[in-house]
């Protein structure tokens, strides 16, 4: 590419102002244009190109994303037939060979919180993140005061609403009240050293562009994303846009076998490899760079045992047939 800084650049620009000595004004304008031109075209190409982001299509499928250090066991406390204590059900992530665990709850898990964590310690189990409180009430206190007391760091995850159809003026004033409740949460968050992510969960606050409008409001570093595939399958045609918009603030992703219109038709929750639409979303996913957790869910009233090792052989005969060399 000629530089406008080079020697053969000023030789031809010479070059022509002596031809151009002979020629009309007109004839003068039209040549420096065809010279100069070509150059700062090629200038702001180069500079486009470095500022936006290289498609996920253009990357290597990346595997070990869904290697088993990444798994993270989601809805399945009080989504299992079992009904499963504590014990039991570091037991059964033993036995799958999952070692981290979102741990989501009902009322009637509050008083085994402590036997919860103390459970999976023994068992060596990671309790990666928490279904939070939207609120910062009693029981999301006495969830930090345990968090503190026993020194495990998990992310917070935590859901909102908001009518999709607000105009601007309501979006304006429900941001702020969404900036004032997140706020209070991320802060105490902090002091445990915890991190905080917004959960998609429907709504105004379930779609990506608002949640980072609503993270660039609340302008704290321990704030982010966790992305859940089902409730998301009216985005999965624009889930390469999405995954690149919110990768700068990806905390965690829950995958989900994914079908056309999923909730709509009632396939909202399917085991990996079930969907039409699977094996394109994780080589998607593969292709965008991400090594956080992973979440594989239940999410059905049917034994957690059994659905998650759906998900993990489903999981497993993608990747295989995604990864290079095989």
């Amino acid at each position: 590419m000629l530089s406008i800084n080079t020697p053969q650049y000023f030789l031809m620009t010479n070059s022509f102002s002596m031809t151009l000595q002979r020629r009309t004004p007109i004839l003068c304008l039209l040549a420096i244009f065809c010279l100069v031109f070509p150059l700062l075209s090629n200038a702001a190409f180069a500079q486009d190109s470095q500022t936006k982001p290289t498609p996920n299509s253009a990357q290597p499928f990346q595997p070990n994303t869904f290697q088993n250090k990444n798994l993270v066991a989601w809805c399945i406390v009080p989504f299992d037939s079992q009904k499963r204590s504590p014990e039991q059900r570091a037991e059964m992530l033993d036995q799958l060979g999952i070692k981290r665990l979102a741990y989501d709850y009902r009322a009637e898990h509050v008083p085994t919180f402590e036997e919860e964590i103390l459970t999976m310690k023994k068992h060596g189990i990671e309790m990666t993140a928490w279904w939070f409180p939207t609120v910062l009430n009693d029981e999301a206190k006495l969830i930090l005061q345990l968090i503190q007391k026993h020194q495990i760091h998990p992310q917070l995850w935590v859901t909102g609403g908001g009518d999709p159809n607000m105009n601007e003026e309501q979006t304006k004033a429900f941001i702020e009240a969404e900036v004032r409740r997140i706020r209070e949460i991320a802060t105490a968050a902090d002091q445990a050293g915890c991190k905080v992510a917004l959960y998609n969960h429907g709504g105004w606050y379930g779609e990506p562009e608002n949640q980072i409008r609503l993270l660039q409001a609340i302008n704290m570093p321990n704030v982010g994303i966790v992305y859940n595939l089902h409730h998301a399958h009216h985005q999965l045609d624009r889930l390469d846009e999405i995954l690149a918009k919110i990768k700068p603030y990806l905390l965690a992703i829950n995958l989900n076998g994914m079908e056309n219109d999923g909730e709509r038709i009632g396939k909202k929750i399917l085991p990996i490899g079930q969907g039409n639409r699977d094996k394109e979303v994780l080589e998607r996913i593969g292709k965008m760079g991400f090594d956080g957790p992973v979440g594989i869910l239940n999410h059905t009233d049917l034994d957690a045992a059994l659905r998650l090792k759906e998900n993990l052989d489903g999981l497993k005969k993608l990747t295989a047939e995604l990864s290079p060399n095989q």
